[in-house]
């Protein structure tokens, strides 16, 4: 059976993706360990209700990008005190922070300085999620126009795609340009264009652009 228009590059994957109505993207795959770190760490930041996007490098790894990586990088609303505490007790349930053991000295220390947090699972070093706080106007725009990706019935929130080639690109280490180069192939035909050129024009990436995706 020929496979429905919003699927994407259905011989290409070793799962199911689809583009929804919405704009959401659906997958259908077998669960990793970073992906489970993900659903576990984010279903806690959506029972309270914080705002959040998920930026980076795991972004190519959740749409089937075969590379190792460490840790996934997350940037939450800014949280009063009282609201990060709750988040704090709560993930101390499963999860412990590399930085410190003292929730306020988290918050004061790191976050309201611009600095960024770690939390692993209990009695583990890695992988590990490392959230910040918005300090730049891209971060701003990232977490105010973040994309839905449902991984079975797990919602995540993830960066726009046409900013995760653009920035990869601008980051320009081999691994990141491989990220660039695979999100891009994959959501070629998805991707709005006038919004990646301005973000290659912002980050004056476009030569970058040319050399390694045109």
């Amino acid at each position: 059976m020929p496979a429905s228009k919003n699927h994407l590059n259905p011989g290409k994957l070793p799962f199911r993706m689809k583009f929804l109505k919405d704009g959401s993207i659906r997958l259908d795959k077998v669960v990793n360990n970073l992906d489970k770190l993900a659903i576990d760490f984010t279903s806690i930041l959506n029972e309270l209700g914080i705002k959040h996007v998920i930026i980076s490098g795991y972004v190519a790894i959740l749409f089937g990008r075969n590379r190792a990586s460490e840790d996934i990088d997350i940037i939450t609303e800014h949280l009063e005190f009282s609201k990060f505490k709750k988040l704090w007790d709560l993930l101390y349930k499963k999860f412990e922070c590399h930085n410190t053991e003292n929730a306020k000295d988290a918050y004061e220390t790191y976050l309201i300085t611009d600095h960024a947090i770690r939390f692993c699972y209990k009695g583990e070093f890695i992988p590990n999620i490392e959230i910040k706080f918005p300090k730049t106007e891209l971060d701003k725009w990232t977490l105010g126009n973040r994309k839905k990706a449902f991984l079975g019935k797990n919602l995540l929130f993830i960066s726009q795609l046409e900013l995760q080639v653009s920035f990869k690109l601008f980051l320009g280490s081999e691994k990141d340009i491989e990220d660039a180069k695979y999100i891009y192939s994959l959501f070629k035909g998805k991707l709005d264009k006038s919004l990646l050129e301005d973000f290659n024009r912002k980050l004056k990436i476009q030569h970058l652009f040319n050399r390694y995706l045109k």
